[in-house]
């Protein structure tokens, strides 16, 4: 993941690198010629000091770029994160999408896509300091290649403890990204589960200290488990640093040299180099924790199935719908069992107007959302007009259909549909539904959504009537709706859409209304029935 946000904004990084690198490098050279300006004749220290104020002024010019470029780095980064993820979630089966859930997907385009732009913020300071180190340690060779052998020693034994050291916080900064995707489950849970919390003081009890208290203590727990660990790895290459200085120190005391220049020059080394290794150090974390978000992004894109697309041959109507031999099966959770649509085999004819009815949990739903494609079938074929519907076809098979579903969203705009006089039309069902006076599509977008559900499902169903498609299938959409409204549905839209060659097919409880369909189904544990004979419609129902 790391490696493709780099290739996608591979400029920025390159010249983010290349600026923080040459900055550590010259702030190494101002060490080097401080120390070297300390022990040099007065005869030549102006010539000095033109060299120190150019890298100076090269230096600060140079930090300044590389922080520049990397807030766009940084900002580039996440946008490129949130853009492909959101994408990558869109273009993704309906299947896939529910077997992940909203929580991690939200956790990734918020939380994990903040730590690695975060990474990339820190990037210029990484780089910085590490040629810090590397030219220290590159003059401390020139001054003495004895002291530079025992500086690699360190190194190599507070690295060997450091690496050790971070393999463990690792695994606790991965758990602790895992916990972060559950934790969001919680956070949706205080929102669209509030009026069962306000309504019951021990179930509000029990979430907050027990599911949610246990949530966060847990990943704070985690969190400061890998933070501490790293602590502890930062205070080991600390000492490894002063073991180093004092080692240093008390080699070159004994060393019978009269040059005060290699002294000096340790000496500022020592002092310059805490800095810089601290910062490396503190940054690494960050780094390890940008790596376990990139992980998680990374994993859900590979795990997200994608549709197949075809565009070359779109439908754009039809005359007859043959569903033969179709079968779909999924695991239900609430019952621990698998449920599985039974083989089904159904003739639909452009402008019928179709009634499906069944109890809760019969399969009505599962049914409507494989025949409009949302679903893939484990077996059996969609046929429309004699062409079979096949897996890389399946998305354009479903620009047939327009749906409202229990569990709708509505946009706050019109998506896909754009001009006056749809515009005009809309607000003409607005008032149909008596809503003319609460909200109006104005521009494109709806001027209000602070509306009740049963409102908000009409201008659903507005918008459905603007998309303008062959297929229209309604779940459940009078269930909340006033019986004046019901009547409007059923005695009026439904009617008219089926007179225009539409094909209805209305997922229903109201058997008020079951003699005005032209058939009527019933769903019955996964079993599509069509009676030829209806008695008693009540019992359908």
């Amino acid at each position: 993941m790391l490696g493709h946000l780099i290739k996608k904004t591979w400029w920025r990084f390159i010249a983010t690198a290349i600026s923080s690198v040459l900055f550590g490098l010259i702030s190494v050279s101002l060490v080097a010629l401080i120390n070297e300006i300390i022990n040099s004749e007065s005869d030549q220290l102006n010539q000095k000091f033109i060299y120190f104020a150019i890298l100076a002024v090269s230096g600060v010019c140079l930090q300044l770029f590389s922080k520049l470029l990397a807030e766009q780095l940084s900002e580039q980064s996440q946008a490129v994160i949130r853009s492909q993820v959101a994408e990558h979630v869109i273009t993704a089966k309906l299947e896939s999408m529910e077997r992940h859930g909203g929580a991690k997907i939200k956790s990734c385009l918020t939380e994990h896509s903040l730590k690695v732009a975060s990474f990339f913020q820190s990037l210029p300071k990484i780089l910085t300091n590490a040629m810090i180190v590397i030219g220290s340690l590159g003059y401390m060779a020139w001054l003495d290649w004895q002291v530079f052998l025992f500086a690699l020693l360190t190194l190599f034994l507070g690295s060997a403890g450091y690496s050790f050291a971070n393999a463990t916080a690792f695994k606790k900064v991965s758990e602790a990204a895992d916990l972060q995707d559950k934790l969001f489950v919680h956070f949706d849970a205080i929102v669209e589960g509030a009026k069962e919390l306000k309504l019951n003081r021990n179930k509000r009890h029990v979430f907050i200290h027990d599911v949610l208290g246990e949530a966060i203590e847990l990943l704070k727990q985690r969190r400061l488990a890998g933070a501490n660990i790293y602590h502890v790895a930062g205070s080991w290459g600390g000492f490894s640093i002063f073991a180093f200085i004092g080692g240093a120190l008390y080699y070159l005391s004994g060393v019978d040299n009269d040059s005060a220049k290699v002294m000096s020059g340790f000496a500022l080394l020592f002092l310059y180099m805490l800095t810089p290794l601290e910062v490396m150090l503190e940054a690494i974390p960050g780094a390890y924790a940008a790596k376990a978000s990139a992980n998680t992004i990374g994993e859900l894109q590979d795990d997200l199935d994608q549709i197949e697309q075809n565009t070359t041959h779109d439908l754009t109507g039809f005359k007859q719908l043959h569903v033969k031999n179709l079968s779909h099966s999924y695991y239900h959770e609430q019952s621990d069992e698998v449920f599985a649509l039974s083989p089904i085999n159904l003739t639909l004819n452009a402008g019928e107007l179709v009634y499906l009815v069944g109890g809760n949990g019969s399969g009505k739903t599962t049914f409507a959302k494989v025949l409009s494609g949302l679903y893939g079938a484990n077996d059996g074929n969609i046929i429309v007009d004699n062409t079979i519907i096949e897996a890389q076809s399946l998305d354009n098979y479903r620009q047939l259909f327009s749906t409202v579903f229990t569990d709708f969203y509505l946009f706050d705009r019109l998506l896909g549909i754009g001009n006056q006089a749809l515009e005009e039309k809309g607000n003409g069902l607005i008032k149909k539904l008596n809503l003319h006076h609460k909200v109006a599509i104005k521009d494109g977008a709806f001027t209000t959504q602070s509306l009740s559900q049963g409102q908000r499902k009409r201008l659903a169903l507005v918008v459905a009537y603007l998309e303008d498609r062959d297929f229209y299938l309604f779940d459940e959409w009078a269930a909340d709706q006033d019986p004046l409204f019901k009547d409007v549905f059923y005695t009026e839209l439904l009617p008219e859409l089926s007179a225009r060659g539409k094909t209805v097919l209305v997922i229903t409880h109201d058997d008020k209304y079951f003699h005005l369909a032209d058939r009527l189904l019933k769903m019955e544990n996964g079993k599509l029935t069509e009676p030829s004979v209806m008695k008693n419609t009540q019992s359908i129902a």
